[in-house]
């Protein structure tokens, strides 16, 4: 029965063209090739069962990871009939960047090679940096502990039982110091995935360089502090959204004064499709978090371009090879058109999209998980073809626990083969004119644009979050991606086709000597430091939380910023948990509306 349907003997010409309009030299090739090899051989996708994936024309239905469609050729029809080189794919360097941000691509520097790690105690992840930094990883990216992710300290009730678990414990300044003992912080970039309590971490940070002679004007890296991923995603988050996006702004304003080569954001798609979400939901919403966000800082009294060239973004690689390169693509020209033309931004900086990628976490399932090395290859891959700057390759076994050392040093070497063996590194954007990829292009922008004005009538995304809208959308994209696996119109190789019992690898495990060890530290550190002079410190940062913020004043930052507030506590060793103590106290907590 499923052959017959698919037979497309009886069909005109056009039909098998999918309701597009062929060139007279396709329906030729159609007449005369493939309508008798559609007779001979009907069409299926790869590894569905008989019947699957049939549309209501009775034709094979071929989709993207995200469900998007995908025809069987594409030509120069397929692309608007305006469509020209210079508006629509540019040069390298030149607007509107398709074809990537740099003039040479990475013959004149490489992404940076840059590995998530953080396990147990700080002293257990510092010699972990340093064995990456050895074997040559160009930078570093701190995982956190749930504990620290919350705002807690390893002491406290709430933290019994997570302490070092999903990443490093840091319970104060001098954690923070242990951490990066011994790493040169002014030559070396690093990345710290923390969102609510990331100013808190990010002034322990800049005290420890400060403490290693470190020039602040010379430093980078990033802290990802994207709070409204949280509400949409990930749902770490302390405070309510006016507060949080308060304390967002604060870092804009003291990293364009203070620390003009460190990124004060990592707008961050790559939780939302972790959540579930397309590739076009990932690519919108993003992009949208980063409209918001320059809304909230102009609403401060913030040029765009004193803070926009700090902004960076952060996506996922997922296993769609051409999905993911035309969302990287897509991203650069929606990003160029959102700074030129709604912020009227003038720096050529501002306006140029600047983003790490990793490697899709949730698509590396715990069975068979050797098999996640090639996932990992091609997500990463995906990822330099579409002109990432920095690429963090996922471990085969993350399903299973944090990283051994060998996974993390596979995954660094998955970089190395594809930076010096693979040849892709030495052209600029080698796919640039494939008639598919342009088109899927134009497909991701078209589609984020669309959401873009769903989002604004919607009166910007924390209006839409607190309606649930973006998180609705990506619950449904969830639930249809499950549902295809369940029904094997997607396949998963070693899960729902291919299965076989096969022993689990070694893997790493933390624990609860962790905590003890952090708990005893911390007892020691507070009979140490002045609980006065702590007491002090925050009690001045909970009168500055109180205080509405203003446009600066005479060029300097304005009085109610918090940063200066929270480096003054932290050279006093207040701790991450007393700290975002004192700011609950002053902007509470947020439960997230049920939405049906």
């Amino acid at each position: 029965m499923a052959d017959k349907k698919t037979d497309v003997s009886e069909n005109p010409i056009s039909d098998v063209f999918e309701n597009r309009h062929p060139g007279e030299l396709e329906k030729g090739w159609a007449e005369k090739t493939l309508l008798p090899a559609l007779e001979k051989s009907p069409e299926k996708p790869i590894g569905a069962p008989t019947g699957v994936n049939i549309n209501e024309h009775g034709r094979a239905r071929f989709t993207t990871v995200s469900g998007l469609p995908i025809r069987r050729l594409y030509t120069q029809a397929d692309l608007p009939q305006d469509w020209n080189y210079e508006q629509y794919l540019g040069f390298p360097g030149q607007p509107p960047y398709t074809r990537g941000i740099h003039a040479t691509g990475y013959r004149g520097k490489l992404f940076t090679m840059r590995q998530f790690s953080g396990f147990a105690s700080p002293e257990e992840t510092n010699q972990r940096y340093k064995y990456l930094l050895e074997h040559g990883g160009s930078g570093l990216s701190v995982a956190f502990d749930l504990p620290t992710l919350m705002g807690y300290d390893s002491d406290h009730a709430a933290s019994q039982g997570e302490v070092g678990k999903c990443g490093v414990a840091i319970d104060s300044l001098e954690d923070m110091e242990i951490l990066f003992d011994g790493i040169d912080l002014e030559k070396t970039t690093v990345s710290m995935t923390i969102n609510s309590p990331a100013s808190v971490l990010w002034a322990m940070y800049l005290v420890v360089a400060e403490k290693q002679g470190a020039d602040w004007k010379k430093i980078s890296g990033t802290i990802q502090n994207d709070i409204l991923k949280e509400y949409i995603a990930q749902k770490e988050y302390i405070y309510p959204p006016a507060p949080s996006m308060r304390l967002v702004v604060d870092t804009f304003e003291f990293g364009s004064k203070f620390t003009p080569r460190f990124n004060t954001i990592s707008i961050s798609g790559y939780h939302i499709r972790e959540a579930g979400s397309t590739a076009l939901q990932e690519l919108a919403f993003t992009l949208y978090d980063g409209v918001e966000y320059v809304e909230w800082a102009l609403r401060r009294g913030l040029e765009v371009d004193d803070f926009g060239p700090r902004l960076s973004f952060f996506f996922n690689a997922h296993n769609d090879f051409f999905e993911e390169i035309a969302k990287y693509r897509a991203a650069r020209k929606i990003w160029y058109r959102v700074m030129k033309d709604r912020f009227a931004a003038k720096n050529q900086r501002t306006r140029l999209m600047r983003f790490h990628t990793q490697t899709a976490g949730v698509s590396l399932p715990a069975q068979q998980p050797r098999n996640n090395i090639a996932r990992v290859a091609i997500q990463a891959l995906a990822a330099v073809l579409g002109g990432t700057q920095s690429l963090h390759t996922d471990a085969y076994d993350e399903a299973l626990a944090l990283p051994t050392e060998e996974a993390a040093r596979i995954a660094l070497r998955t970089q190395q083969i594809i930076a010096y063996e693979s040849g892709v590194t030495h052209t600029t954007d080698p796919l640039g004119g494939s008639y598919f990829l342009e088109n899927l292009t134009l497909q991701m922008e078209n589609g984020a644009f669309d959401y873009f004005g769903k989002l604004d009538a919607m009166g910007g995304m924390v209006k839409a979050i607190e309606r649930g809208y973006p998180q609705k959308e990506i619950a449904e994209s969830s639930y249809q991606y499950q549902r295809a696996v369940e029904a094997k119109e997607k396949v998963i190789v070693g899960v729902n086709e291919f299965a076989v019992e096969e022993q689990s690898p070694t893997i790493l495990y933390i624990d609860e000597s962790v905590a003890q060890q952090q708990t005893a530290k911390l007892k020691t550190l507070r009979a140490r430091r002045s609980g006065e002079e702590v007491q002090r410190r925050l009690d001045e940062l909970k009168k500055a939380a109180v205080k509405e913020p203003s446009a600066e004043a005479n060029g300097n930052i304005c009085p109610a910023n918090t940063m200066p507030y929270l480096i003054d506590a932290v050279r006093a060793y207040a701790t991450v948990g007393e700290i975002c103590e004192a700011l609950r106290e002053v902007y509470g907590t947020y439960t997230e509306a049920s939405i049906t």
